[in-house]
């Protein structure tokens, strides 16, 4: 398997937005080869009879019955709101005058 040199590393970095200096770069670029090659080890395990799983027990979902209910009235709703205007929730402001 290729290794991933430090040039490949700067790369994905800078696709990723993350900035690496020089020692980092130098850092990180045999801990990725060790990854990809602890990848492609299990890859090569797997034979093609074997199907791929996410689990190795079947699982199945369980599901209630989707039953439509009534909901609360805005007036029920804002009943137990410290404050309320115009059948809204008043929340303190968090933005500055300049928004």
């Amino acid at each position: 398997m290729p290794e991933i040199s430090r040039d490949e590393v700067a790369h994905l970095a800078d696709l990723a937005r993350i900035d690496l200096d020089d020692t980092e770069l130098d850092h990180l670029a045999p801990q990725l080869n060790v990854i990809l090659e602890a990848v492609a080890s299990i890859s090569g395990v797997a034979g093609d009879d074997v199907p791929p799983t996410s689990h190795p027990f079947p699982l199945t979902n369980v599901f209630r019955e989707d039953v439509v209910v009534p909901g609360l009235s805005a007036e029920q709703a804002l009943a137990g709101a410290p404050a309320a205007e115009e059948q809204r929730f008043r929340v303190p402001r968090i933005l500055g005058e300049e928004q």
